[in-house]
C-alpha cells in the first residue's frame, strides 16, 4: 500500500474515532467522560465533556472532508486538541477515577502513554507530503 493511501486511511479512521468518541460525549458515554474533567475546570463538568463533544465531531468531520491542502492545519489543531485534553487523563489517574475500564492505578497509568500516540497519529497523518 502507497504511504499516500496509507495517510489517507489513518487520518479518516482518526476522524472516525473522534466523531464517535464525541457521540459518546453526548449520548452513551457521557458520564464516564465526566470522570475525566479535572475538578479545577471552571465549567460544569457535564458543560465541558457536551462541548468538548461538540468539538470532536466538528474536528473529526474536518479530518475526514478537508481539502488536502488544510489537512496539515486540521492535523495540528487535532494535535493540540489531544495535549488539551491529556490533564484530563492525568486528573482520573491522579484521582482514581474509574470509567472505560480505566478501573486500576496500572490501567490509568497507560492509559497516560496513549495520549501521545493520539498526537502522532494527528501529525503523521496529515503531514504533506515531502519533497525528496
Amino acid at each position: 500500500m502507497k504511504e499516500e493511501n496509507i495517510k489517507k486511511v489513518a487520518r479518516i479512521s482518526l476522524g472516525a474515532g473522534l466523531i464517535t468518541a464525541g457521540i459518546g460525549h453526548l449520548t452513551f458515554a457521557r458520564k464516564p467522560f465526566q470522570a475525566q474533567v479535572p475538578d479545577w475546570m471552571p465549567l460544569k463538568k457535564d458543560d465541558t465533556v457536551v462541548y468538548s463533544g461538540l468539538v470532536e465531531i466538528a474536528l473529526g468531520s474536518a479530518l475526514i472532508l478537508t481539502p488536502k491542502k488544510y489537512e496539515g492545519t486540521i492535523g495540528k489543531i487535532a494535535a493540540g486538541l489531544f495535549v488539551s485534553v491529556f490533564p484530563g487523563n492525568i486528573a482520573q489517574f491522579a484521582q482514581k477515577r474509574s470509567a472505560f475500564g480505566l478501573n486500576t492505578d496500572g490501567k490509568r497509568f497507560l492509559r497516560l502513554f496513549f495520549q501521545p500516540v493520539l498526537v502522532y497519529w494527528a501529525l503523521k497523518a496529515t503531514q504533506p507530503k515531502q519533497l525528496r
